[in-house]
């Protein structure tokens, strides 16, 4: 074959991304390290797995329902969520994971020569989504650690499709309060979709936490994602879900994916909503993994940062690169930030007891050797 020229073939804006590289499987890590353990604080997982009556359709899957095709659009879960949030189901898409939702609206809005805009410290799936899809990710730098209202509103111009809000921002733990957001949306006057990313609502036990649902109802260029990723454990089924305004829902649900989501998350996240006590418990958890980060950035007199969510971002004096290695050679994972533009800090999962004691042992040997 002399034909092929694969360079001709590639768009530029693809060639031009450079391409994620996940972690090795914890099996190959384990061996990389020599370690007989690793405590899991990188991915903001929840330790205490998906709520009983998840874990209860999971123990008891028949294998033989692997050989048939899962319900195309999630007909029973939309409808589960719809009545727990006060919706109509047909406002509610869902996807394999919420990376798979913010592409339903990437492409539902944006065609070439349009824009999105959000922070440049954020959830970087927006950009990434974005930039290879030939779309201009416009990024505002965050203002004390937070979203600027003022700077983003500067960046929309008359090409701008999607405005993407973290609340709880990952990584730093900043958040809008409801009316915040709602004097956001009145700027905006419906010239964007205007996307709340709730992925780690569930962890905001404030008063002022937008009840972005009813804002919805007076703002219908409002969107709203939420995960069972975080919260209710599920993580390895790779579900998410977003809710609109019906003509919004309406419109993405042309660019969405039937048959992306498995029979098992289906019933699983079915089975998840609305635990309560396994909501409490796990906001218990993470209670007690801030405390012990606080206590542990006291003590060693390391910056601190994080508002509500299920993790805290700790500023190190030495490289979080080489911080991440060593401390992977004492069997503790934690998230190095140079890749989220945030270069000496350390992001830390909230886990149980034993996990955030073996990360602060293994954090204060660390510096002691640096």
């Amino acid at each position: 074959m002399t034909g092929f020229a694969l360079e001709r073939l590639v768009p530029a804006h693809v060639a031009a991304f450079e391409a994620y590289v996940p972690a090795p499987p914890d099996d190959v890590l384990l061996r990389r390290f020599g370690v007989p353990h690793l405590h899991r604080l990188n991915n903001n997982e929840n330790p205490l797995g998906p709520p009983a009556a998840a874990q209860a359709v999971l123990a008891g899957w028949d294998v033989r329902e692997a050989a048939a095709y899962p319900q195309g659009d999630g007909w029973h879960l939309r409808r589960a969520i719809a009545g727990h949030f006060g919706l109509e189901a047909e406002q509610v898409i869902l996807g394999n994971g919420a990376n798979e939702v913010i592409g339903f609206v990437i492409k539902a809005f944006c065609e070439a020569g349009c824009n999105i805009v959000t922070a440049d410290r954020t959830f970087a799936v927006y950009e990434w989504l974005a930039s290879f899809s030939g779309i201009e990710p416009r990024l505002v730098p965050l203002r004390a650690d937070g979203f600027d209202e003022v700077a983003l509103l500067r960046a929309i111009d008359a090409q701008t499709r999607v405005v993407f809000l973290c609340n709880p921002n990952n990584p730093t733990g900043s958040w809008w309060d409801h009316a915040r957001l709602e004097r956001f949306l009145e700027a905006v006057d419906g010239r964007a979709i205007v996307v709340a990313d709730e992925a780690y609502a569930e962890f905001a036990d404030v008063p002022g936490f937008p009840d972005s649902f009813a804002l919805m109802a007076r703002h219908p260029n409002l969107v709203v994602f939420r995960t069972f990723s975080k919260a209710w454990g599920l993580a390895g089924l790779r579900i998410g879900w977003m809710a609109a305004a019906p003509a919004v829902a309406a419109t993405v649900r042309k660019t969405s994916i039937s048959y992306s989501i498995n029979r098992m998350a289906l019933e699983a996240a079915r089975a998840a909503v609305w635990d309560t006590a396994h909501l409490a418990a796990t906001r218990e958890q993470v209670r007690q993994g801030r405390a012990a980060l606080s206590a542990l950035a006291a003590r060693l007199g390391l910056p601190l940062l994080g508002g509500i969510g299920n993790f805290a971002m700790l500023r190190l004096p030495i490289p979080d690169t080489v911080a991440h290695r060593r401390l992977m050679a004492r069997g503790v994972m934690a998230r190095a930030m140079t890749s989220f533009r945030y270069p000496g800090w350390l992001r830390v999962s909230c886990g149980p007891p034993p996990a955030m004691a073996a990360f602060a042992e293994a954090l204060e040997a660390v510096l002691a050797e640096a």
